[in-house]
Order: structure tokens, then sequence, then C-alpha cells
């Protein structure tokens, strides 16, 4: 009987799933109207966009070139009167506006609807045909207003407005500025699931057997009460079912109910970052014959246990958390979060090694957190970079007050679903979080998160107090006590002193300097009760200008401890990988660390006579992975070899340079050799054998540009990207290390130039002009499609080295 109730649920569901209806949620990107400009009467329907620019979101006008161009003044999106200074890069924020109009269908007269905000920086209000639906302080959670009783009938013309405003010091780091992540409008029959109305938790895991517990949410907007039939199939990554079941109940008049479904699938496919397995759960809620309204959210089946004795246990099986901190930004796309710009940053990071991530300081966008789950990135969470008190005048804590307990819920209720999603953060070192006030919004904070989603464990990310003279450490005992999992930024020599205090304390580097990689990875690996390192940056930002920079100073001079330099440092260069993705110095160090290399070699850039070199906390020497230096033949050069095997071997044109034993205490070797062109080889050994070598070449002459993409096909899609590197190669193809020249760009056809980079972080020209200089023999240009079906061609030009061109097909 019990098969035959089964094999009925799944029959019923598969009909269900069968039924064809209209679209519920679209994205709503297109044909907006944006004026930068403070306007008087910019939300009244009548108003007319005289003047005003066409685009397609996502948009950031802070990535924009400033009018009034001059020279050591205003360059590109950069201003040296920025009020935002350093600490936003010396970009600019305003007020801006966008008008949207729309009609609705006939089909679609009657329905609920609903807008929703994936993120609009900063501060927004809403209106549509001149009604004030809301205003939202925060910049970065998502947000929705329904739309229902405003609108106008079938047929006649819409006006949706939304004005935002960036001003101030709000940010330590650059922010961009508008709407930035996509809009989407949502229309429903009256009964219909609430937003983010389906909950996925997986409470019980094994390889033969998982329950799934499915909460859905529903809403009623009629007065009558209507008998309903929830149906939830759960389906394979393959589209075949995995399980179903259904229930019947009634919704009141006006009402709310929440019904929980539980599950089994057989021999799951497991969730991790070796194996992104996803299924997805549909619900689906019928009256009658008529299907009302389905959601499908994708979720993967895996358990996660973290404690001091086993650490962080991913489906039975401790893993070891290789992670980086990240912000937001897209580069030279600005904070444009295009779906494909997310996808590539989850792919460098992954590529690079990472197997974790740390959304510093804020809840990223959901294209990103798609793209960790598909991918397999592990995900901390983190909701507030600050509580009451402030770090910049204008900053979130002038709202926090009113606005923590929404924005949490907001966020959680928006990625509880996400399978990389593990962790939630509070709070990134926070001023009052070992003070009364502190310890009391701590506790708040982590009981609310914790109603809002009991499966996962919460953080906050703490550092030592700098800002409170007298404090120690210590002090922070309370707070951590008040936490499942304790953050330590930069304070890895406080691990084993602290696990002897508090034995049962759970602890993760949730900030660390990519110069202490290997101190801060043996301590991973020999206490389970540290779960991981997390770097501070993975990937380089605009905005905490040079603060991993390396300077040059006489050597009779005090070791400079500057933090920060001014224009026209633009970006903080403390990212394993720059500003386009190309991967830094410390991160071929850090492939040694975790293991995930046998051996890399760097050369240091030519120190002059009487000079030497400092570097700051977040730095990394002038290192390169390059034996090209012209016009130093002769000079001393300072090479490291990294590699975990005990004996090391250098090679300069096939002869021995030297040997060195390594230590169980590190995993470097430094030799200094006078620079002569030819073949640089670097050797490891264990046991006497060969464990792996790496080999630099002296480059030729400049020959010629090399253009390759990510991607030779797009979609007819305005959110879709191509990324096309150009190098500046030899006639044997190796790329030119010493070269920047300007490079300048011509494109054709069914696309458009979405914005142009190298990783110079004092290069303040345009992102979106036709040309941009290479550095270090490297430069980006993005391509976005045109939305339309059709051919693409890049053509790149540069002086002595000709026009090279890339096609590319939008279907």
């Amino acid at each position: 009987m019990k098969i035959k109730l089964l094999a009925l649920i799944i029959l019923t569901a598969s009909q269900a799933l069968a039924q064809s209806g209209p679209t519920r949620t679209r994205l709503f990107d297109a044909d907006w109207y944006f004026l930068k400009d403070s306007t008087a009467n910019g939300q009244q329907p009548g108003f007319k966009e005289s003047g005003w620019r066409k685009l397609h979101l996502p948009h950031d006008w802070s990535i924009e070139d400033l009018p009034h161009q001059s020279p050591d003044q205003v360059m590109g999106p950069f201003s040296r009167a920025s009020v935002g200074n350093t600490s936003t890069g010396y970009t600019v924020g305003g007020t801006g506006w966008y008008r949207k109009a729309f009609v609705l269908k006939a089909a679609e007269a009657g329905k609920v609807a609903r807008i929703q905000f994936d993120g609009v920086y900063m501060e927004s209000d809403v209106w549509l045909n001149g009604h004030h639906l809301g205003y939202r302080p925060t910049g970065y959670t998502s947000f929705s207003y329904e739309l229902t009783p405003w609108l106008l009938p079938a047929g006649q013309t819409n006006t949706l407005v939304v004005r935002v405003k960036n001003s101030g010091q709000n940010s330590r780091w650059y922010t961009g500025s508008g709407i930035y992540r996509h809009v989407w409008l949502t229309l429903t029959e009256a009964v219909h699931i609430a937003p983010m109305g389906v909950t996925v938790t997986t409470p019980k895991v094994s390889a033969r057997l998982a329950q799934i517990v499915v909460r859905t949410a529903i809403d009623n907007t009629k007065k009558t009460t209507l008998p309903i039939r929830l149906i939830t199939t759960l389906i394979k990554p393959n589209g075949q079912p995995a399980g179903a079941d259904q229930q019947v109940f009634t919704v009141s008049g006006n009402g709310k109910v929440e019904r929980s479904q539980t599950l089994t699938v057989a021999s799951p496919g497991l969730w991790s970052p070796e194996t992104p397995t996803l299924y997805r759960a549909k619900a689906v809620l019928v009256a009658g014959a008529k299907r009302l309204d389905s959601v499908t959210t994708s979720f993967g089946i895996r358990s996660i246990e973290l404690d001091a004795s086993r650490g962080f246990v991913l489906n039975g099986k401790r893993l070891l958390l290789k992670g980086g901190s990240v912000h937001h930004d897209n580069g030279p796309l600005g904070a444009r979060a295009f779906d494909r710009a997310e996808e590539r940053k989850v792919e460098l990071l992954k590529a690079n090694g990472f197997n974790a991530v740390r959304t510093s300081h804020n809840p990223p966008s959901p294209a990103f957190l798609d793209a960790c789950d598909r991918l397999g990135l592990l995900v901390v969470e983190e909701a507030f970079d600050m509580w009451q008190r402030p770090k910049k005048p204008q900053d979130y804590h002038l709202f926090f007050d009113q606005w923590w307990r929404t924005d949490l819920q907001a966020m959680i209720e928006r990625d509880r679903n996400h399978p990389s999603v593990f962790l939630w953060s509070i709070g990134n070192e926070i001023n009052e979080r070992a003070d009364s006030s502190g310890l009391v919004l701590t506790k708040q904070l982590a009981d609310e998160a914790h109603r809002l989603d009991p499966s996962r464990p919460i953080m906050e990310a703490m550092c030592v107090f700098w800002e409170h003279p007298g404090k120690v450490w210590e002090d922070g005992d309370k707070a951590f006590a008040l936490l499942d999992v304790g953050g330590y930024n930069y304070e890895w020599k406080h691990y084993e002193s602290d696990h002897q205090r508090h034995p049962t304390r759970i602890m993760v580097g949730t900030e660390s300097f990519a110069r202490e990689a290997f101190e801060n990875w043996q301590q991973v690996e020999k206490h389970p009760y540290v779960l991981g390192d997390f770097v501070w940056t993975a990937m380089d930002y605009m905005g905490e200008t040079a603060i991993g920079h390396a300077l040059l100073q006489p050597k009779a001079d005090k070791d400079s401890v500057k933090a920060v330099l001014p224009w026209p440092w633009f970006n903080a260069w403390c990212g394993d990988l720059d500003l386009i993705g190309t991967k830094k110095p410390q991160s071929y160090y850090r492939d040694v660390v975790w293991r995930n290399s046998p051996i890399e070699m760097a050369v240091h850039s030519p120190i002059p006579n009487g000079m030497k070199e400092t570097v700051t906390n977040w730095g990394w020497p002038d290192e390169r992975q390059s034996w090209s230096w012209p016009g130093q033949e002769g000079v001393p050069l300072q090479v490291r070899v990294f590699s975990r095997s005990p004996l090391v071997r250098l090679e300069l044109n096939g002869k021995l340079v030297g040997e060195q034993q390594l230590a169980d205490t590190t995993i470097t070797a430094s030799f200094t050799l006078p620079y002569q062109p030819g073949v640089l080889k670097a050797t490891s050994f264990a046991n006497g054998k060969p464990t792996g070598s790496v080999t630099f070449r002296t480059a030729g002459k400049p020959h010629h540009l090399q253009l390759t993409t990510d991607r030779l096909t797009l979609h007819a899609d305005h959110n879709d990207l191509a990324y096309v590197t150009v190098d500046v190669v030899d006639e044997q193809g190796q790329i030119i290390p010493w070269l920047d020249t300007p490079v300048t760009f011509a494109l054709t056809g069914a696309g458009e130039l979405a914005g142009v980079g190298n990783g110079n972080p004092t290069d303040l020209s345009s992102f979106q002009r036709t040309q941009k200089s290479t550095f270090r023999g490297r430069c980006l240009a993005v391509i976005r499609s045109g939305g339309k079906a059709g051919q693409i061609s890049l053509k790149a030009t540069a002086p002595s080295l000709g026009t090279h061109e890339i096609r590319m097909v939008v279907k």
C-alpha cells in the first residue's frame, strides 16, 4: 500500500511539474533611464527623462569617467577631491535617479506583483506611479516591495522610480554606486508561495540515505479561505524525480501558513568542493485542477560538524579550509554584479587553490553564491562591518539600531538554501565587541541568527584591541563565549595559548597576512580546533589604497610604517590575484604552503645601491615569476625557491648555482646570483629523487599581441560576458613581463566593451574607454553581449606590435 501511495504522489507531482504556466519571476534589468544628479520631482509619473541615459542593469556610476578630466586632479573615475579619499580609492558617489516604464499584459491583470532588488548602494527610495514604496539605507542586502495596490490596469504604462544616495564617508573600501545588482519582477496569484518562502535543510545525511526537510510558507491575499494541495518534488541532478510528498490543507482569508514536509533520498550524491552535486526542490500549489504557483530552489545534500577535537567535518571527513576574504567588486567593471563576472571570480579562486571564501564585510550577490554552489566553494557569509559605533562618519552605524534585525533576516532568509554557505558572521572587527553594550548585541545577533537558521553556526571576526589602549587579547573571552566559532584576524600566535585556556573553543583565521601563510597553515594542519586560514585578501580591490605595497627607501632611513599611500594609488594591492585576475607572487608561495605544488620560484626586482625595501604587513616583496631583466646584466638578484622537499637545487644555463637543505621550520631557500639571460631552473629532491621543478626563460624582443578569451561563444543576453586577455609576447609566444605599452581596442558586432583594465595599482586611466596600457605585459578587455545573436570582433593594436583580432559568436 505504501509503495502504491508513493507512486501516486510521484505521478501527481510529475503531472504538476509538466503543467506549463506563465513565468513567475522575470529579470527586470532592461531599459532603465538614468541621471546622475539631484533633480526635483523625479519620482512623478509624468516627469520627462530629457537628457537621461538609457541603460541595462546592473549599473555602477562610480566606475564611470567623471566630467572635466584634468591631469593629476580628475582622471577616469578618480578625483583627488573624492570625499572617500584613500578609503574608496578616490572614486565618487553622489545621487542617482533611475526610471523604468512597464506595461502589464491582459493575462497579468489581477496578479500580485512584487519587485525585488538584489542590491542598491546605498540609501534608496522607491516609487511606483508616484507612490512611495519605501526607503532602504543598506547597500548590500536584498529587499522587495509589493506593487499591487498602486499598479495601473493592464495595458497602461506604470512608472517605477528609484533614487539612490551614496553620500559622505560611508565605507572603508570601494562600494560602487547605484542599482549594481539585478532587479526582478514577480507576478503571482492571490494564493502564492511567500517571498523566500521555500527552505530546505538536510538534518540527516549518510551515504545510504538522506533526510530532506522542505518548509514552505504560503500567503493568501484574498479574503476567502481556500483549500489547496502542496506538492513538493525533489529532482536529481539528471532531472529525474528523487522523491515527492503532498499535503492538503486550507489557507484562511488574508492568512499565512507554513507547512513542513520530510522526504528521503536514497544513495544521495553529496555536495562538497570536490563534488558540488546540486538537487532541486520544486514546490507546487494546486487548487482543484488549477496550478496556482510553483517555486524551484537548488540545494545540496551535505552534513557539517564542527568541534575542537575533530575540526571542520564535511560529510564525515575533516576538511582544512583554504580560504580567502574578498570584497564584492569586479575590478574594471566596478561593483556591477553580472552573473558571468561573479562566476569568473569563483572560477579564479578555485583555480588558485581556494576551497573557501569569506564575503567581507557584507552579503554578496545571489549570483556569486549560485556560482559557489555550482563550482564548489565554501562560504563564510558576513553581515556587518560595524554595529553602533562608526568606522566612518556616515557609515551603517547610523542605521544599525533600526535596521540590523531586518538586514540580518534578509541575508539569512535569502541565502540559507545555499549548500556553499556553512557559517554566518555577525560582524568584523567591531569596536564595541568586548564592551558591555557589545556583549548584549553579540548575544542578540547570535540568537536571532540561530532563530532564523538553526542549522548553521555563528561567528564574529575579532582583532587585537588596537583601538582600546589598555585592553589585552584575553578581554575578548566574553565575546568568544557567545559564539559558535571564534574568528581570529591576524592573531594566529594566540591559537595554542587560547586552546590551553579554552579547550572547546573552535577557531578560524578570518584574516591573515600573506607573508605569514606558512605559519598560519602549520597551525591549521597541526590543530583540529583551527578550522582554516582566510588571507586578506584573495583578490585585489579598490580602496584602502596601497595597504599591500612594498616601498624602496634609503638604507639609512627608519623603516616606513605607512600602511596607506595617497594618489595615484587607488588599489589595495594586497591580493593573491590582481585586479584583473592575474596570479601574483604570494599566490605561487601559497601553492606550496597548501601542498598544491611541489616547488615554486620568485626573483626579486633589483634594489638600487644605497636603498632598501620595506614591506607592509599586508604586502609582499617586489618579486616576479620571471628571469627577464634587460639592462640588469651582472647585477646581483635574489632568487627564492619554495618547496616542502628537504633539498633544493638552483641552476642557471645548465650550471649549478647552489644547493640548500631546508629545515622543517621553513619552505624557503634563498640564493643570490648575478643576472645573466638564459634559463633559470630550480629542482626539489626528497630521498635523492626529484619531486618537482620550475623553469624561467628569458623572454626575447616584443614581437606581437596575443589575444585569448575565456569563451568563444556568448549567450544573447546582456548579462553574459567574455574576458579577453591581451599579452605582449615574443616570437615564441612568451610574455614580455617588463613592457607597459598602450593598447587600443576596436569592437564591432553584437556586443559592447564593458570595461578595460590591468593590474597596475596606480594606473588611474579610464576603465571604459577604448585604450588601456599593459602592466607587466598584460591587460584585459571585458566584452558584454548585446542581447542579440551575431558575431563579435575585437581588434587590439599597440605601437610596433601591429593589430591582432579575436572573434566570438553570440547565440
